[in-house]
């Protein structure tokens, strides 16, 4: 891993970045781990995407396996390695099967044990792909879930795609990651 960030010790933070760790430390997360210590270099920013960030991760109104499923799919579209090895865990414990989840990490097509994942895999993965998701999958996903959820979950997956871009961006680990989950791409 590279060091592309100066190092940031909590105990030389301006009153602006104190604030921001105290909100995430005191918050639903607890810890730092992930973009925080990235995002910190601009406590504005961190402020603004930490909270968005809680409500993404716990007030969407999808129940935790679907916010997780949507998590993974967006760690793998970015071959984010800390966001994979945060969110493998909760999704499985969530009650996500880990031959979904190790599918989804490969980019082979997931066997699905509930409709509503193969609906949420559906959706994140048109979007990504074709940058657009189409009316069926569209209507499918306002019917089961109506339009709040949905605009939540399109809010889900534009957060954890920054959370993917900053980490990659910045070569950020999650903490006490040992292992990589996705191949680095050449010259890293």
């Amino acid at each position: 891993m590279n060091n592309r960030l100066p190092s940031f010790h909590p105990d030389s933070a301006t009153s602006e970045q104190q604030s921001v760790l105290r909100e995430i430390l005191r918050g639903p997360r607890g810890n730092l781990n992930g973009p925080f210590l990235g995002w910190i270099h601009s406590p504005e920013l961190a402020q603004h995407a930490q909270r968005l960030g809680a409500f993404c991760r716990y007030q969407t109104g999808l129940p935790l396996r679907l916010s997780e499923l949507a998590i993974l799919v967006t760690a793998a579209q970015w071959k984010s390695q800390a966001e994979w090895h945060i969110h493998h865990p909760i999704a499985l414990e969530a009650g996500l099967p880990d031959a979904t989840a190790q599918a989804i990490r490969r980019g082979e097509p997931p066997v699905f044990e509930h409709p509503d994942d193969e609906l949420i895999f559906r959706f994140a993965t048109e979007l990504y792909a074709a940058k657009r998701v189409s009316d069926e999958t569209y209507a499918q996903a306002v019917s089961r879930f109506g339009h709040a959820v949905v605009v939540n979950l399109v809010g889900l997956l534009g957060y954890y795609a920054l959370v993917a871009m900053t980490l990659n961006t910045f070569d950020m680990r999650a903490q006490g990651q040992t292992t990589l989950p996705f191949e680095e791409p050449p010259g890293r």
